[in-house]
């Protein structure tokens, strides 16, 4: 079964750590806490690392997140991988479900995750499989 969820999501990123700074690179890890609303009802907890750069609008991250909750109604959990890379503004994003990572009603879940942020507001295009 493929299908398409849609809706918005909040996020608050924590320090984990004072980042490091070298040759005017910033490498710094973030606690994620995000909650998701529309189609897949969900609170995501993960760790992103992060490079911020000296240059303006380059910068890189890659995270892990889970995720609990419902997805179109079927309850469970699964872990997305996230990594993204800015060149002075241009934005490159990966986010996937780790294959095998799903639980309850959503083991077997495999899908691309895409985000946009318009006025402020995170939303989210979540195009996803799952073993009929």
């Amino acid at each position: 079964m493929t299908a398409i969820a849609t809706g918005t999501f909040s996020v608050e990123m924590k320090p984990e750590v004072e980042p490091g700074v070298a040759n005017g690179v910033s490498l710094g890890r973030m606690s994620l806490d995000k909650r998701f609303a529309g189609d897949l009802v969900a609170r995501g907890q993960g760790t992103m690392l992060t490079a911020l750069t000296p240059v303006s609008g380059s910068a890189g991250y890659v995270a892990i997140e889970r995720v609990t909750g419902s997805l179109h109604g079927r309850t469970g959990g699964f872990v997305f991988q996230h990594s993204g890379t800015s060149d002075r503004g241009a934005q490159l994003l990966s986010i996937t479900v780790v294959p095998g990572s799903g639980t309850g009603a959503l083991e077997g879940l495999s899908g691309t995750f895409r985000l946009e942020i318009v006025d402020g507001q995170h939303h989210y295009e979540f195009e996803y499989a799952l073993p009929s």
